[in-house]
């Protein structure tokens, strides 16, 4: 079995790149991100006489080519197909966030602004370039004045998220502030005469609050992924993978060379839940054992017929656990998706202000009636 002499050289070009497709992830190869699945190299079944297939299967293989930094929305492993999907891949994305730039191209702009990459970028940089807006965003975003700067360099997971978006920490100071003033205004609503009786409750409420505030929002974030996640084999390892491969939110917006099933965004939904119910049982124990003891040792300095029966500790994490996994869950995730609307519209792009009051407008909605459900429950569940 041969070519003819013109494609030869061709052949073994195209022999020598598809070699390496061996493992288990034959269609994937070494520091590159992993495609769709569309089995562009099964070479038994190709006619290796016919000149045009060898070409054809060559400048197939030629076209992989790596997201340089996950945009967030798209795998880790991304990419695309080959032929003319494969071209549009790369000219959407490269619309959105640049084109990727080589190790070369990525030390030379960061020389200019005297500045430095952390581990990971620098890895990525040098194994397969990183995407010019994420690059450009975290040069500028590392030398904002202290505190930012300082977080963006050492905290991957901040600078991660704000390379997504640009705009998470405007909407975890704006979830706080909102959540902390409207919290207030429903705990006096609802508990009435007895919100200062019941001060220490209120209190370990807005204690837990700010936290579970956080959690909240960055849970959701969309995030940009540098490098390829390493995975353990057996069981944890598979559903560590099958949890990497889940959109950050339900209603994460699809990109270029990626697409979210039904199933996965169901799944999304029920791990994102019990990730709240377990960030609100702990963020329970926590602020609710501060109030008791606080309650505790105002009852051994000055008892009062009006103090009201210390909280069963255990009964509060888990209500805040369930609150969180459920109410805040499915709130939080229609918020996160309608914001994602709001960004996307022409007039938010050309007036970026429209989007901001809409996230303050949506989420001061979403609390108010978030605090009031959550007294709501505390006493149909008998903990207040």
């Amino acid at each position: 079995m041969s070519c003819s002499p013109c494609s030869s050289s061709l052949l073994c070009n195209s022999l020598a790149v598809t070699s390496i497709f061996h493992s288990k992830d034959s269609l994937y190869p070494p520091n590159q991100p992993k495609l769709p699945s569309k089995k562009l190299f099964i070479f038994a079944s190709l006619n290796l006489d016919s000149p045009r297939h060898c070409r054809k299967t060559f400048e197939a293989t030629k076209s992989i080519s790596d997201g340089g930094g996950s945009p967030p929305g798209e795998p880790p492993t991304g990419g695309s197909g080959g032929g003319g999907e494969e071209d549009d891949y790369k000219k959407e994305v490269e619309e959105e966030f640049g084109p990727v730039l080589k190790f070369e191209e990525v030390i030379r702009e960061t020389d200019a602004r005297v500045a430095s990459l952390p581990s990971d970028m620098l890895d990525a940089a040098k194994s397969i370039g990183i995407r010019k807006l994420l690059l450009l965003r975290y040069l500028d975003m590392q030398a904002s004045p202290w505190p930012l700067g300082a977080a963006m360099r050492s905290c991957s997971m901040l600078r991660n998220r704000m390379l997504a978006d640009p705009s998470f920490l405007f909407k975890v100071g704006a979830e706080v502030v909102i959540d902390a003033c409207c919290g207030t205004f429903a705990e006096i609503q609802k508990r009435g005469e007895d919100f200062w009786p019941e001060f220490e409750l209120y209190a370990a409420d807005l204690l837990v609050g700010v936290v579970v505030d956080i959690a909240l929002v960055g849970l959701l974030a969309p995030y940009v992924r540098f490098g390829k996640p390493s995975f353990s084999n057996g069981i944890f390892g598979g559903i560590s993978r099958a949890c990497a491969s889940l959109p950050s939110s339900v209603f994460e917006a699809e990109r270029p060379g990626s697409r979210f099933s039904i199933k996965q965004r169901i799944g999304t939904y029920f791990y994102k839940g019990v990730l709240y119910g377990s960030v609100g049982f702990v963020c329970g124990l926590f602020g609710q054992g501060i109030a008791n003891l606080v309650m505790t040792a105002k009852r051994n300095v000055n008892k009062s017929e009006e103090d009201i029966p210390v909280p069963p500790l255990v009964k509060s994490a888990v209500l805040w656990g369930v609150f969180l996994a459920v109410s805040s869950n499915t709130r939080y995730q229609i918020v996160n998706g309608l914001e994602q609307v709001v960004e996307a519209s022409p007039v938010a792009r050309r007036v970026p202000l429209v989007a901001m009051a809409f996230t303050i407008g949506v989420r001061f909605a979403n609390n108010i009636y978030g605090g009031m459900q959550f007294v709501d429950w505390a006493r149909w569940s008998g903990v207040q």
